[in-house]
């Protein structure tokens, strides 16, 4: 966060050529902001904050983060999740008072977070938009600024692990079926198939999301 405060003002050549000063984030005011999908984290103990001779504020305060978002499936394991992070403060009209405003570039902003996204996992970090605009909330409009996040989902692991194994069980059931074995053979290789299928099954039920209201195509076949 950076703002400027008008009356923090000071000469460096009056004070030994001094012309930043870190101090405690009660000293002065700071804007009050806070994340609308928050729902956990952990804040940071770095309650400090940098002050220039010429009136300007900076604070960096990392911290983790739980947000809400809502997920899309039906494509599931080939899907792309956009989740949003609004920031905001309440306290102060942006008519008035307060207006954030982002100093960096979405394009710039996305460069910093695929630099800051070093792990493989599931998810791979695709696009990064940022949006500012005025929300209206009991008769005051408030400045807010939306972070939209797209994550696209890597299908490597679903494929191997449930695709292509539940393809083999389809394919050697149609064998088996026309094949020129007994009744009896082909019983036996039925049975094997439906135990094999409900394992499946039953991996498919542990892994699939259940935050959406549409199933996946995938679970209803």
């Amino acid at each position: 966060q950076e703002w400027k405060n008008t009356v923090a003002t000071w000469d460096p050549q009056d004070f030994c050529n001094i012309s930043k000063v870190v101090l405690p984030m009660d000293a002065y005011w700071s804007p009050p902001i806070f994340i609308l999908e928050r729902v956990n984290g952990q804040n940071s103990n770095l309650d400090y904050m940098a002050v220039m001779h010429n009136g300007s504020f900076n604070s960096t305060q990392p911290f983790q983060v739980t947000l809400t978002c809502s997920l899309v499936i039906l494509k599931f394991p080939f899907d792309t999740q956009t989740c949003n992070l609004s920031i905001a403060s309440f306290l102060y009209p942006a008519v008035t008072d307060l207006v954030m405003k982002m100093r960096r570039t979405p394009a710039e902003m996305m460069k910093d977070s695929q630099s800051y996204f070093l792990t493989d996992g599931e998810w791979k970090f695709t696009n990064l938009s940022i949006i500012e605009h005025i929300e209206e909330l009991d008769d005051g409009e408030f400045s807010v600024v939306t972070y939209m996040i797209s994550m696209e989902r890597r299908p490597t692991l679903y494929i191997l692990n449930l695709i292509l194994p539940t393809c083999a069980l389809y394919l050697l059931d149609m064998a088996v079926l026309f094949g020129p074995s007994s009744l009896e053979e082909k019983i036996n290789f039925q049975i094997a198939i439906i135990l094999g299928s409900s394992m499946l099954a039953v991996i498919l039920n542990n892994i699939l999301p259940t935050s959406s209201n549409k199933p996946p195509v995938i679970g209803t076949h």
